[in-house]
């Protein structure tokens, strides 16, 4: 298991667990952060990861993107 900021762009990936608290959780789950869910890596961009979920570009800075685990 990692972190989605050390897969490569490009790579598609299931996530496997969320991190942090419980307000962090349900806000990654909010943007589509689902256990289970497969989701892509597009790029990173001044810190900010930029993720495929489901049909939707989501980014999230550097420090969210560790909380989700694949």
């Amino acid at each position: 298991m990692m972190p989605i900021t050390l897969a490569n762009p490009g790579e598609e990936l299931m996530i496997r667990k969320l991190g942090g608290n419980d307000e962090t959780r349900r806000f990654l789950e909010s943007l589509g952060f689902v256990v289970g869910s497969n989701i892509t890596v597009v790029s990173e961009i001044k810190g900010n990861v930029i993720v495929k979920v489901k049909e939707s570009r989501v980014a999230v800075s550097k420090e969210m993107a560790r909380r989700v685990m694949v």
